[in-house]
C-alpha cells in the first residue's frame, strides 16, 4: 500500500473551518456579549450576507521558516471579516470584535482536521491588526481582524 500522507501540506481550510466553528459558538451566553448567527470558513461580500451578525474568514499569505533537522514553521495570515446590521453599528462590532477576540486567545492551540481527517494542532494564534469602519456605513458596521497562524 502507497503511502500518499503529506508531513507538510498546507492546511488552509481546516485551520478555516475549526475557526469558523469555533465563532459559531458564539452565543450570546456566559461572558459572550453577542450572538453570531452566520460563519463561513470563506469570504462572502455585503450582498450573500443574509443574518447578521456574521464572521467571515479569508486566508492569505502563507509563508515557511525552515529549522534544522527537516522541520518547517508555517505562518498562515486569515483575515476575519466582522458584519453587524443594527442601529448603533459602532458599539454592536465592538461587543462582536471583542468575542472573536476571546475566541482567538481561548484556542491559540487549535485542533482542526488535516485533509486525511488526522487531528492537528496549531502552535499559536495571534492578532496582528484589528480595523473597523468607525460607524461611516451605519446601520451597517464591518470590522477586520488579521490573525497570524503558527502551525
Amino acid at each position: 500500500m502507497v503511502d500518499t500522507s503529506r508531513t507538510y501540506s498546507s492546511r488552509r481550510s481546516g485551520i478555516a473551518q475549526a475557526l469558523a466553528d469555533k465563532f459559531s459558538e458564539i452565543d450570546g451566553t456566559g461572558f459572550y456579549r453577542t450572538r453570531v448567527y452566520e460563519t463561513s470558513p470563506r469570504l462572502r461580500f455585503w450582498d450573500e450576507v443574509k443574518n447578521f451578525p456574521a464572521v467571515h474568514l479569508n486566508t492569505g499569505a502563507e509563508t515557511r521558516e525552515y529549522q534544522g533537522g527537516g522541520y518547517k514553521d508555517r505562518y498562515l495570515s486569515i483575515t476575519i471579516r466582522c458584519y453587524v446590521h443594527e442601529e448603533n453599528a459602532t458599539e454592536a462590532l465592538d461587543a462582536l470584535i471583542e468575542d472573536i477576540e476571546t475566541v482567538v486567545e481561548q484556542n491559540s492551540r487549535l485542533a482542526y482536521f488535516d485533509r486525511d481527517r488526522e487531528v492537528q494542532y496549531t502552535h499559536q494564534i495571534s492578532i496582528k491588526n484589528i480595523d473597523t469602519d468607525e460607524g461611516v456605513l451605519e446601520p451597517l458596521g464591518v470590522g477586520e481582524i488579521q490573525i497570524e497562524v503558527r502551525y
